[in-house]
C-alpha cells in the first residue's frame, strides 16, 4: 500500500500541486533571506570597545546609605544603598575603573599625584583614558566639618576628578566606604575591572592596563598582591581585630590593601547583596578578602602590584612592608617620578 504522503500527492490535481510547489519554494527562499540578513547584521555590528564619552562630568556625587533606607530621590543600587548621579548619565564604558581612595587630610597627596602619574586636567584624564582604557577618580566621603567640605568643593570645581560618596569619611569605616565605592562605581561605569587604589602609591597606568586586559579563563577574578599573616588580637596594636575570635590565629589569603582589582562579575555580586548582609571586619583588606573567600572567585597573585622599587615590570610601587603605601608620600611621589626607572622606562607586556 502506498504511503499516506504519496497517496495525498497522487490525489491532487496538477494546479494544486503547482501551487504547493510555489508555496514551498517561496518559504525556503524566505527562510534563506532571513538567515542572510541576520548573518549580515552580525557581521556589521561594531567591535566592542572602550570609547570615551566627550563631555562626561568627571566629578559625581553619589548617595549611599547603610541598610535599605535612604531618600526617595535616588536610584536603588541592588537591594541596598541609593545612587543619585544628579546628571542622569548612562553607565560610561571603560576597560577598567580606578578609584583612588583619599581623605580630607590628603590634600598634599593629591597635589603630588597630579604632578606625577595622574593628569591634573580634564583633557589629560581623557587622553589617559583613551590611551589605556582606564578611568581615574578620587574617592572621598563627607565630613561634618563645614570648612573642610568647603575646601573640597573648591578642589572639585578646580580639578573635576572626584567621585564623592555620601558616607562619613573615617578610617574606622573604611570597609563601609569600600563597599560604597564598588556599588557606586558599578552604577556609573560599565567596566571589566574595578580597581581600588590608595593615594600613596606610585602607579603605572599603562602597565595596569596591560595586566587587566589579559585573557582569563575565570570570569570572577580577585587580582592583587596576596598575603597571609597573624591575626592581631592585642588592642594596643595598629591592626587590632576585635572579631579575631572568628578568624583564628592566621588570616586567610587576601590582597594587600593599597591596590587590588575585582572583575565585573564579582562586583555585580556585591551590588546584588544587601549591605547589612556583609560581615565587616576592622581592616578593609581583610574584609574584602573575607567576601572573596565566600564567593567562587579566582585569586590571582601579582607581585608587580606591590613592588618596593621601580623596575621595568613594576605596576604599583610602595614601601612594603615598612608602610602601608609610600612612607612620606607627598615627597616620595615626586622623587620617584624624577627617576627614569619609574616614569620613563618602557612598558613591557610580561606574562608573569
Amino acid at each position: 500500500m502506498p504511503s499516506s504522503t504519496k497517496f495525498f500527492h497522487a490525489r491532487q490535481p496538477p494546479s494544486v500541486r503547482s501551487r504547493l510547489t510555489v508555496l514551498i519554494l517561496s518559504g525556503c527562499l524566505l527562510v534563506g533571506l532571513v538567515g542572510f540578513v541576520f548573518g549580515l547584521t552580525s557581521l556589521l555590528k561594531p567591535v566592542r570597545g572602550y570609547k570615551c564619552l566627550h563631555g562626561e562630568p568627571k566629578s559625581v556625587r553619589v548617595v549611599w546609605e547603610r541598610g535599605s533606607g535612604g531618600n526617595g530621590g535616588g536610584r536603588s543600587i541592588g537591594n541596598g544603598g541609593l545612587l543619585d548621579t544628579e546628571n542622569g548619565n548612562k553607565r560610561h564604558k571603560v576597560m577598567g575603573f580606578v578609584g583612588i581612595q583619599t581623605g580630607f587630610g590628603s590634600v598634599g597627596r593629591r597635589r603630588s599625584l597630579r604632578k606625577t602619574w595622574m593628569p591634573s586636567d580634564s583633557q589629560g584624564l581623557q587622553r589617559l583614558e583613551e590611551a589605556t582604557g582606564l578611568a581615574f577618580r578620587f574617592i572621598i566621603g563627607r565630613t561634618s566639618d563645614r570648612s573642610k567640605m568647603l575646601e573640597l568643593k573648591k578642589e572639585i570645581a578646580e580639578y573635576d576628578d572626584f567621585l564623592q560618596l555620601d558616607i562619613e569619611e573615617e578610617y574606622s569605616k573604611l570597609p563601609y566606604k569600600t563597599l560604597a565605592f564598588f556599588k557606586a562605581a558599578y552604577a556609573l561605569f560599565d567596566s571589566d575591572f574595578y580597581v581600588k587604589a590608595d593615594d600613596d602609591i606610585y602607579l603605572r597606568p599603562d602597565r595596569l592596563s596591560l595586566l587587566l586586559v589579559k585573557e582569563r579563563s575565570h570570569s570572577q577574578t580577585y587580582l592583587g598582591c596576596m598575603k597571609k599573616g597573624p591575626v592581631f588580637t592585642d588592642p594596643k596594636l595598629k591592626w587590632y581585630e576585635p572579631l579575631g575570635f572568628l578568624l583564628g590565629k592566621e588570616y586567610f589569603l587576601h590582597a594587600y590593601g593599597p591596590i587590588y582589582a575585582l572583575s565585573a562579575d564579582v562586583v555585580a555580586s556585591l551590588v546584588a547583596l544587601r549591605n547589612n548582609s556583609f560581615r565587616m571586619f576592622s581592616n578593609e583588606d581583610v574584609t574584602i578578602g573575607a567576601w572573596m573567600l565566600a564567593m567562587n572567585v579566582n585569586h590571582e597573585n601579582n607581585q608587580a602590584l606591590c613592588a618596593p622599587e621601580c623596575t621595568s615590570t613594576s605596576i604599583a610601587v610602595w614601601d612594603i612592608p615598612k608602610c602601608s603605601g609610600l612612607c612620606n608620600p607627598e615627597t616620595k611621589l615626586l622623587e620617584l617620578h624624577q627617576k627614569e626607572s619609574c616614569s620613563r622606562s618602557p612598558t613591557l607586556d610580561s606574562d608573569d
